[in-house]
Parts: structure tokens; sequence; C-alpha cells
């Protein structure tokens, strides 16, 4: 069953702006829920479009290319729920703690963003109240119900990464990122790197262990749920083929891996 988020009370957001995230629910066959920090380019009327043209919205420092569809794939072929992000992470980054100088990314890859120049404290409370804290609410409560009923969820956290950054090619088909919880990532990565035609980042091109990675260190390992990161190159997820392709590889290689009962428990301190 798919519903929307109800809006919310703000003047952020207008009539006409999106809800903070899309969900689909499916907890009825299901512990497992797949999100998108980076999914969409959404950015509220209230903010002019931050001073930017709207084609920078369509690039990689405004959206995960490809992350919406390839999450919305995967959780489909998994059974899984799913939490989608509407808006783009130029407005506020949900994988980033509010604390975070890059929360509120006033430059991004030599890009100015003009409406993110010299935030006070109000602005940027104005849309975490309206965006951030709403969709990390939305994911505390998931687990919340899952342990109402005896169980935990996995949560599998889909991102993808621009093959150039900086002017630094970044070689990787996939990256699995995790830090203190290995129970998917281990897996994981021994399942994809069977595959001699991809090569696997383990922590490329982004590290679970850098501070910045918020979702799941909030989620995850903050509250003992298993976890994992997920990063495909933008370059291969440009049209339905490359979508269907890589959300039918990862399904492939996670069905076993979560069919192991001991990833909807707490993870044991060693």
């Amino acid at each position: 069953m798919s519903s929307e988020q109800k809006q919310i009370s703000d003047p952020l957001l207008g009539p006409a702006d999106p809800p903070p995230f899309r969900f689909i629910d499916r907890r009825s066959s299901s512990r497992r829920l797949v999100v998108a920090d980076h999914a969409g380019n959404a950015v509220p009327g209230s903010l002019q479009g931050l001073g930017l043209d709207r084609d920078v919205f369509r690039q990689h420092i405004a959206v995960d290319i490809g992350s919406r569809a390839l999450a919305a794939r995967l959780a489909e072929l998994l059974g899984s729920s799913l939490l989608l992000a509407n808006y783009s992470r130029l407005v506020v980054d949900l994988n980033r703690h509010l604390d975070d100088p890059t929360a509120f990314i006033p430059e991004s890859d030599g890009i100015a963003i003009p409406g993110n120049q010299n935030l006070g404290a109000a602005d940027k409370r104005r849309r975490a109240d309206a965006i951030h804290h709403p969709y990390h609410k939305a994911i505390d409560n998931l687990i919340d119900d899952f342990m109402k009923q005896g169980s935990l969820p996995v949560i599998i956290s889909m991102h993808s990464f621009t093959p150039v950054l900086e002017d630094v090619a970044r070689p990787w088909h996939i990256g699995v990122l995790w830090d203190k919880d290995p129970r998917i990532a281990h897996p994981l990565l021994a399942r994809l790197r069977q595959n001699p035609e991809l090569l696997v980042g383990d922590n490329e091109p982004y590290s679970g262990r850098h501070p910045s990675d918020y979702t799941v260190d909030y989620h995850g390992e903050g509250r003992g749920v298993a976890n994992v990161s997920i990063e495909v190159r933008q370059d291969l997820l440009g049209d339905n083929g490359g979508i269907g392709r890589w959300g039918a590889l990862l399904a492939e290689a996670l069905t076993d891996i979560l069919a192991d009962e001991s990833l909807y428990r707490y993870l044991e301190s060693e």
C-alpha cells in the first residue's frame, strides 16, 4: 500500500509543495526497509530555487541520480517497505547531522548555492522542522513499530555517486559502506565480488566510518539495527535498463543474506 506523508503545517512548505517523503508500506509482509536520503530534487516554492538555475537540480550536487528508481525497484523485488526523500540535499541534507556544516551546504563541487549563503539559525531550523525531522521521525516510528511486535527491521540505505568528483575519477561500479555492523556488508561484499565484471568498493568511494553518514549511524548503529549503505555509480543508472539490471543484481545478492534471522535482532557487542 502506497501513501504520501501528510503536508506538514509549516510556513516553509506551501500547498503546491510535495510532502517531505514518499512511503510505501510493506510491513505486513516484510521486516525490511529501503531508504533513499537523496532521492529527490524538489525545492520549496518559498525558497525560490535557492537562486540556482533549474538545470542544477538535475545534477549530482542536488540529487543522487538514479537512486530513486533503483531504490524503488530494489524494494519491490525484495518486498521491502520504502522511504524516498522528496527534497533536494541542497535544501537540507538528510544524511547529515544538523550541526554538520554540509547539512546546509553553501558550495558544492565548485557551484555556489546563493540561497544557502549566511543562513541564520532560524532559517536552518525552519528547513529542519519541515523536512529533516519528519523524515527521520518516520524511520524512528517504523523501528518502534517493529520493536512492539518483538522484532527489528533491517535498513538498506541506497545512494548513487558521480563517476568524477573534483576532477578525480572514481572507478568502482558499486560501493558497500559499513562501520560497526558487518552483518549485511561482509556477505554482500563477498557475493558481489564473485562477479568478475564488477569493481566493488569496500567503504569506497565514501566510508561508512565517516561521521557524516548520519542515517545509518543514527537509526542503524545507534539502535543496534542491522544496516548497510549501498552506492552505485550514476552513469550505470541512466536508463530503465540500467535500473533493472542493478535492481536485479542487488536483489539476487541480498535475498539469501536477508533470510538470516539473526539480522532481525540487536547487534551483539563483542
